[in-house]
């Protein structure tokens, strides 16, 4: 490509201020500012977050610019997230990309926060493969999980989706019914390594062939500690390891399971994970063992990618430059955006 294109990526979807510089295709850049702020709240306070995010956009995009050693006058194209996630915070970066295209008389790129995290595998990153079409994605995060079928860059449908809650609010809530503190996912990845699986059982939802559901398997750990801890109140802190590689494989076997149905539903055996709960290693290892097992070819983005950043929301505004896909100025933030709108 005889071409230079630079695309500023913009992610401000709910808690962490990010900013990337994609040069076509290559990540130059991946600035993320994390705000510590809502740990103490046990979840995302919105109106903290958006205050957050005013404070962090300039240096953070500053800094992105920087490191990529790339001035804004190079830039081609900004891309910025318009939803799904929390308005407030959705319309600081909103605002600061209308502005910053506006300035620099340069095309302004809209990005749908679950297609970009789909499309975090076409980074063009020689450590990982890209995969081919069509493909399946489990989109697994603290607000969505999804099965898509990819059939192009552009061109998705949602095969089934969860009902009620998300795999991330299971595995956050079930640490908060332990007592870990928020965010709880990746602490209960941890003690699970160091415990059995198999040590106590909980039931799995009984949903549609590619639907999913969380709320009553909270609902259920939440009764099988109270119950416990009756019996022994030291119950949690004896048995931590196991209760949460107990809670974390009941999970991990809940997503395989929706997979092979949709394996077997479409035929495709190319399996792609995105979204920040693609980061837990139980779900990486399983689906790397179903490589052996069922002949599947799967997709596991780098740990960077998988979290909310702007990496991701350059590349799908590279894809969408290419494809000549640019927003009005008069575009709004959406909190509420479906992946195929």
């Amino acid at each position: 490509m005889s071409e230079s294109i630079y695309i500023l990526g913009i992610e401000s979807s709910c808690d962490d201020t990010s900013a990337a510089v994609i040069f076509n295709g290559k990540v130059l850049s991946n600035v993320v500012a994390n705000q510590e702020v809502h740990a103490k709240y046990g979840g995302v306070v919105p109106e903290l977050a958006s205050r957050a995010h005013q404070q962090n956009i300039v240096p953070v995009v500053q800094q992105a610019l920087e490191q990529a050693n790339v001035g804004k006058e190079q830039l081609s194209a900004i891309a910025f997230t318009r939803g799904p996630g929390l308005m407030g915070s959705l319309l600081v970066g909103t605002s600061f990309a209308k502005s910053l295209a506006l300035g620099l008389a340069i095309p302004l790129i809209d990005v749908n926060h679950m297609q970009a995290h789909i499309l975090a595998h076409f980074i063009d990153d020689k450590n990982s493969k890209k995969p081919t079409f069509p493909f399946i994605c489990l989109t697994i995060s603290g607000g969505h999980t999804q099965i898509v079928k990819v059939t192009n860059h552009f061109e998705m449908e949602v095969l089934g989706e969860t009902i009620d809650d998300a795999v991330g609010e299971a595995f956050d809530k079930s640490a908060k019914i332990l007592g870990l503190p928020y965010p709880g996912g990746p602490l209960i990845d941890k003690y699970a390594q160091l415990g059995n699986p198999k040590a106590y059982q909980f039931t799995k939802p009984k949903v549609g062939d590619l639907d999913f559901s969380f709320s009553g398997l909270k609902t259920g750990i939440l009764y099988f500690i109270q119950k416990q801890q009756r019996i022994n109140p030291n119950f949690i802190n004896e048995n931590l390891n196991d209760i949460c590689a107990s809670i974390q494989y009941t999970i991990v076997e809940i997503l395989m399971d929706k997979l092979k149905n949709a394996v077997k539903e479409t035929g495709i055996k190319q399996i792609a994970i995105a979204g920040g709960v693609s980061a837990n290693s139980a779900i990486r290892e399983r689906l790397l063992l179903a490589e052996k097992h069922f002949g599947w070819t799967t997709y596991i983005p780098k740990f960077e990618y998988t979290t909310d950043n702007a990496a991701m929301i350059a590349i799908t505004g590279y894809l969408k430059y290419l494809n000549n896909t640019y927003a009005d100025v008069s575009v709004t933030a959406q909190a509420r955006l479906k992946v195929v709108e």
